[in-house]
């Protein structure tokens, strides 16, 4: 390991983190017919908590630093989380997973354009362009007006647009808080807006006769076996490791570097979902995947341009 540069150690990170990442996808979308995301929602937190807080110790020092200045800003932007992590996995569990991945990764452009209205920050007209191409390949995917459109394919759309802003949010408040704390606080909303969710459901419908991702939000709870129990409470521990690696990576290795490496989450999304699904897509479905990779992979490699200066008050 001495031999790594720091940037070759990011990119093992980033793909080891994003490869772990992918098989919680996998764990849900397998039990999305048998239990609620709620319910999976909690369990996840009730391991995922613990490992971060355990993390925070580690990096930051005292859990008092978990209530720095600011820390407020961090519920609202886990807040924006929790719906951007279950709009995509309601979509998950109504489509294939290499289109809802594909979906989602509409999230730099989106970033890219908030960034633009938000920060002021300016966009290069071929960025412009990219973003275009970008959406262009998600209509490719979605087919509005087709026989084989899904209105569940808006879910992953307005998920990464959720993500994106939060992602804004993050940079408009550098500063406020760590890597590890921000994570605390994003799954503590999630395990308190679970709950909320859980007792608005507890009673809640079979799922029979509904749309899989609408059964996937209203399912009551349900009693699993030891392992759905297990691979639900899994999914807290995959993501603290992933969410580990991955702020690990941005920490030692320029981020131009190792970012276009978390489009490697296409290919685990392809595989798992053929290998565990079956699911192949067609051939203007993976055009439309290979399309929006191109772009997002093009906006992220551009160098940002100067911050538009804010015009001097009259």
């Amino acid at each position: 390991m001495r031999n790594i540069s720091p940037t070759s150690l990011g990119l093992l990170c980033v793909i080891g983190g994003i490869a772990i990442f992918s098989l919680q996808d996998v764990v849900l979308k397998s039990i999305s017919g048998a239990y609620p995301l709620h319910q999976a929602m909690v369990l996840r937190s009730l391991t995922a908590i613990p490992c971060l807080l355990l993390f925070v110790r580690i990096f930051d020092g005292p859990l008092s630093t978990l209530f720095a200045p600011g820390w407020w800003k961090l519920l609202a932007r886990g807040a924006l989380n929790f719906s951007a992590y279950c709009l995509y996995y309601l979509g998950l569990a109504s489509m294939p997973m290499g289109e809802v991945v594909a979906i989602n990764f509409v999230g730099p452009l989106v970033i890219t354009l908030a960034a633009w209205v938000m920060l002021g920050e300016r966009v290069a007209p071929r960025a412009l362009v990219a973003i275009f191409f970008g959406f262009s390949g998600v209509l490719m995917i979605v087919r509005p007006g087709a026989e084989t459109f899904q209105p569940a394919a808006l879910l992953p759309m307005c998920g990464a647009s959720c993500y994106a802003i939060s992602m804004v949010m993050t940079r408009k408040w550098a500063g406020v808080g760590s890597a590890a704390s921000m994570a605390v606080w994003s799954n503590s909303c999630f395990m308190v807006l679970a709950l909320i969710l859980s007792a608005m459901f507890w009673q809640g419908s079979s799922g029979k006769g509904l749309h899989p991702a609408m059964a996937f939000l209203t399912r009551g709870w349900a009693m699993p076996p030891a392992l759905d129990l297990i691979l639900m409470l899994s999914c807290g521990v995959v993501a603290s490791i992933g969410m580990v690696l991955l702020n690990y990576a941005y920490r030692i290795a320029p981020s131009g570097a190792i970012a276009p490496m978390e489009y490697s989450y296409m290919f685990w999304a392809l595989l798992w979902g053929w290998s565990f699904f079956g699911e192949v897509p067609d051939t203007a479905g993976l055009l439309g995947m290979l399309i929006i990779v191109g772009a997002g992979l093009f906006v992220l490699r551009q160098p940002p341009l100067p911050t538009i200066a804010p015009k001097p008050a009259a």
